[in-house]
């Protein structure tokens, strides 16, 4: 499932509203909070970036795979740019905001996430085990699973 240009406009336009894309790798002291209150997030992290889009103006917004760290373990358990988030360990996304999806997919360091996750080969489950943010490799810009030019 490929990205539309609508879903990446709406990302655009997220993240000038305050919803940072990259907010599932965040480091807890600086994820932004939609209330102002002062929401801490789990420390383990899967190595992904979610983006908010749909495939045609009205249709239901989606989360989607924006991108996927090479090296992580999201990467290594099959997930992949533009796949659709739709459930997280049994629960379905629909409805939820993109924060409290966050906040399903962090946990602590060592455990194990469940998504349910729809792609170019159809519905699958994906076990993921979270890492420390920390412990990701850092590279260049654009090294994070984007899809070839």
């Amino acid at each position: 499932m490929r990205i539309s240009g609508f879903s990446l406009g709406l990302l655009l336009i997220t993240g000038v509203l305050g919803a940072d894309p990259a907010l599932a790798n965040q480091p807890s002291s600086q994820v932004p909070s939609e209330h102002g209150t002062d929401t801490k997030f789990q420390q383990g992290v899967i190595g992904i970036a979610l983006q908010i889009g749909a495939e045609h103006v009205g249709d239901p917004a989606v989360l989607y795979v924006g991108m996927v760290h090479p090296q992580g373990p999201a990467h290594q358990a099959g997930l992949r740019h533009g796949d659709e988030v739709v459930s997280v360990d049994g629960t379905a996304v629909t409805g939820k905001s993109y924060e409290q999806v966050v906040h399903m997919i962090r946990g602590d360091v060592g455990t194990v996430v469940k998504l349910g996750v729809r792609g170019e080969n159809g519905l699958r489950e994906l076990s993921v085990t979270r890492v420390a943010g920390d412990k990701l490799p850092k590279g260049p810009a654009g090294s994070h699973g984007n899809p070839a030019p």
